[in-house]
């Protein structure tokens, strides 16, 4: 792209030169600056209708719903107020309404801002105006005060209908590569619940499982309940304790015994969290306490997700959204049963029907216990984890490059920007 002829200092740190027949100016010196007003998700059930609320939100373009009267019709340009999006700035026209934590800007002189322009250079600039504090903010009188580098309005229209385009160009190859990782997911997936359901051999001759939900699996393959694939001890399979049991007034970050949560489970994380026991609490619940190798299950709301207690965690006990299970390792490979329960949604499903949940998804120890898998030779259950890993890890270089490709379009998009909108690339025709 071409540069302008010559360029003065603009004044404005993040900015620097700027050529030098554009202005400098500041948002209250040029516009009109007003708020939306309180809407509530009670008014908009209550009024459904044709005209969009916007709201602090930014997914689905910051519409919180749609009502059939509007406060505001033309070209506005609106930004938030207040939270974690504050500062963020769209163009709107038509007709339509704003929360009360969306501020509105409309120029003073048409002839002199075009309200296109505008968005694309506040986005880069009232991040160093956000009030950063429990709650960040931009109110009115902030931007107000930020400073805009200002060139014709012939210019300005240029610029934004060029990243306009660009925009639009370069928003499309991104939205093609998430989509891309999430079929490399689903590929995931498939290979994973392929292996763990019918083996890695394709010309493997099949029997009928006996089990409605599993249909088909190799020949030489057992099923078997959860029940009989355990440690023969006591407490091989353990729920967490019953609510009275445990009570948030026994939790003390101070404590020695460590309560591992669902989020430990759903996360593969088993350092966050400081909800913890004394010791004295312990010893009334010393039988939750939780093993290295033992398998947790999530078991209330997000279900079925399982992982392995890892052995350099800090000693713990179950929550009661937990369950434990112990297996018999000459019978069952860790990393099989963790990867069929966790890409077998019909086994999950099964569990849960069988749990008769009513108000929330459940499982029960009970129901888990006498739930039957398809229980390949040890050996084999070690192939296909090997397997299933080779291939998996294939996938996962070509998502990382396609994360790579993804974070550098978007810091193309950015420095596109903010080189058109600070005149460091001369943009003059579409």
């Amino acid at each position: 792209m071409k540069r302008y002829d010559s360029y003065k200092d603009s004044g404005i740190e993040w900015i620097g030169e700027i050529p030098s027949h554009w202005e400098i100016a500041t948002v209250g010196r040029l516009c009109i600056l007003g708020r939306g007003r309180v809407i509530s998700a009670i008014e908009i059930a209550e009024n459904e209708g044709v005209y969009p609320v916007y709201s602090s939100q930014t997914e689905n373009y910051g519409i919180m719903g749609k009502i059939n009267t509007y406060d505001f019709e033309g070209e506005y340009v609106t930004w938030t107020t207040d939270g974690a999006n504050a500062g963020t700035v769209f163009y709107r026209e038509g007709k339509f309404n704003c929360t009360n934590v969306c501020g509105t800007i409309q120029p003073k002189n048409w002839k002199q801002i075009d309200l296109k322009f505008l968005p694309y250079y506040l986005n880069l600039g009232t991040k160093f105006s956000v009030r950063l504090d429990i709650n960040p903010k931009l109110m009115n009188n902030m931007m107000a005060k930020i400073p805009i580098a200002i060139p014709p309005i012939s210019e300005q229209t240029s610029i934004a209908s060029f990243l306009d385009r660009k925009t639009s160009e370069i928003d499309d190859i991104i939205a093609d590569k998430k989509r891309l990782l999430e079929l490399y997911e689903e590929e995931k997936t498939a290979i994973i619940n392929q292996a763990v359901t019918k083996g890695i051999d394709p010309d493997a001759p099949m029997k009928d499982s006996g089990i409605e939900w599993l249909g088909e699996i190799p020949e030489h393959w057992e099923v078997k309940k959860i029940k009989h694939l355990l440690k023969k001890k006591k407490g091989a399979l353990k729920t967490g304790p019953f609510g009275s049991q445990l009570k948030n007034s026994d939790l003390d970050s101070s404590g020695e015994f460590k309560v591992y949560t669902q989020r430990n489970v759903l996360d593969n994380d088993f350092i966050v969290g400081d909800d913890k026991i004394n010791e004295v609490k312990f010893q009334t619940l010393k039988e939750f306490l939780i093993e290295e190798g033992d398998i947790l299950f999530t078991s209330r709301g997000t279900i079925g997700v399982c992982n392995v207690f890892p052995a350099d965690s800090e000693p713990g006990i179950l929550h009661p959204c937990l369950i434990r299970i112990q297996i018999d390792r000459n019978r069952l490979n860790q990393d099989w049963i963790i990867n069929y329960v966790n890409n077998s949604s019909l086994f999950i499903d099964n569990v849960k029907y069988e749990s008769n949940a009513t108000t929330i998804e459940v499982i029960y120890g009970g129901t888990l216990k006498e739930t039957a898998l398809p229980v390949p030779p040890i050996q084999e259950q070690q192939s296909i984890v090997h397997h299933f890993e080779s291939e998996c890890s294939k996938i996962d270089f070509k998502k990382a490059r396609t994360e790579e490709l993804i974070e550098l379009l978007t810091e193309y998009r950015t420095a596109l920007i903010s080189e058109a909108v600070t005149g460091k690339i001369k943009v003059t025709e579409d």
